[in-house]
């Protein structure tokens, strides 16, 4: 296939997924004002739906501005050879293509983040903090911001600079030393997590003695669930919004919880919030999800490694000089429907999973203290009460408040 046909073709999937996005919010907007179900009454009243429905125009209005931007940039950048640009810069630089892959990433990662910066500092510090949502000081933005690019420049470049090693020693059979260091990384992450990874943004106390461990750890007793740390992180230093989350497996496995969720529900209400959690690890839904994404990782690089010797990839960009670094670029690009139509499954998965982990804490703790929390976290965070149906089918991991809440009280 011709390096022109590539390159239009590329075009026209970046144009498609932009038009599918803006036809997705388009909808979701227009079901902002609509009647809050009967069963769901109770999570506002009139002021508080009146400011959840602020909040959501508020932030499609920007999420319209940002969209575009970063659609116009991106379509700049294809037509005027910054790829080309960007190579040559990163080869008058070094003559060695691992130093010239990890240049290449480094120049368009840190202007991507450039560009996109002042979007994300409105979105903290004019929009979250209009809705009463922000804690993040400017201080803590700015240093998660240096912290990000240094975890992105040590693991991202580590794991980079391998993958094109493996490329240089092994050719098309890269792919099987790739597969199983992004493999061996994924378990090591999902392991280590919060040891390694959220101590650098975050606070982490063990759970007092009282009467919120003493209910956890009965209940955990009672389901045969060995608990290793309960842990409560100062999200509150960031935001108001409320969550927990499971993570690890075997003698890591660890259950975390925001100290805004502890400051928000009623003991009972986080007892259940964690028995979701359980239900997760009883039902084996962690184990699954890191299996399945290993397979498609490992399905992603056998095609890539396909398509990567193909010069025409580079070509298309407008990059002179074929190369395994402008190969990936295409290649993501052109596996996107490929990636947009495994993450639709992934989200149908993830959405029944929730429903199981809804019924295991309904079975084990009852249904009445998790339908209050669900509630009580989405009117703090003034959720969409009236999403439309396509936008939850494409972007939702979890069913809606409504979905489940009729699930638990049937």
């Amino acid at each position: 296939m011709a390096p022109q046909t590539i390159f239009y073709i590329i075009i026209i999937l970046l144009v498609l997924d932009f038009v599918l996005d803006q036809v997705l919010d388009f909808l979701n907007a227009k079901h902002f004002n609509d009647p809050v179900p009967t069963e769901l009454t109770d999570v506002y009243d009139d002021d508080e739906y009146q400011k959840s429905q602020a909040y959501k125009k508020a932030n499609y209005k920007f999420s319209l501005w940002s969209s575009a931007f970063s659609f116009i940039i991106t379509l700049a950048f294809f037509f005027l050879d910054g790829f080309q640009f960007v190579d040559e810069i990163a080869r008058s630089i070094s003559s060695n293509e691992i130093i010239i892959s990890l240049i290449f990433f480094g120049i368009i990662m840190l202007g991507n983040d450039i560009l996109t910066t002042p979007f994300s500092y409105y979105q903290t510090f004019v929009i979250e903090e209009k809705f009463g949502f922000n804690k993040t000081t400017k201080s803590t933005f700015f240093f998660d911001k240096v912290k990000g690019w240094l975890m992105m420049i040590i693991i991202g470049g580590g794991i980079l600079a391998l993958i094109v090693w493996f490329y240089q020693y092994a050719g098309a059979g890269f792919w099987l030393y790739a597969w199983a260091l992004i493999a061996s990384f994924s378990v090591f992450l999902n392991m280590f997590y919060t040891k390694l990874v959220v101590p650098l943004f975050n606070n982490q106390t063990p759970l007092e003695e009282g009467s919120l461990r003493d209910k956890i750890e009965h209940y955990a007793s009672n389901v045969g669930f060995e608990l290793n740390k309960i842990s409560i992180i100062d999200g509150s230093k960031r935001s108001t919004k409320a969550n927990a989350y499971f993570s690890g497996f075997g003698s890591q496995k660890q259950i975390t919880l925001f100290d805004t969720l502890v400051n928000d529900l009623e003991e009972d209400e986080i007892v259940a919030v964690l028995a979701h959690e359980v239900g997760h690890y009883k039902r084996k839904h962690i184990i699954f999800n890191l299996f399945v994404s290993v397979i498609i990782s490992g399905l992603t690089l056998f095609i890539l490694s396909i398509c990567v010797n193909i010069p025409e990839l580079s070509l298309a960009l407008g990059v002179l000089q074929p190369s395994f670094h402008v190969g990936l670029i295409a290649f993501g690009i052109l596996y996107s429907p490929i990636s947009e139509i495994t993450g639709l499954i992934m989200n149908t998965f993830s959405r029944k999973f929730e429903y199981q982990a809804d019924d295991y804490a309904k079975e084990t703790f009852g249904a009445t203290p998790l339908i209050t929390s669900l509630k009580k976290l989405s009117k703090s965070s003034l959720s969409n009460l009236t999403p439309h149906p396509a936008y939850v089918f494409m972007n939702y991991s979890h069913p809606t408040l409504l979905q489940r809440f009729k699930n638990l009280r049937a």
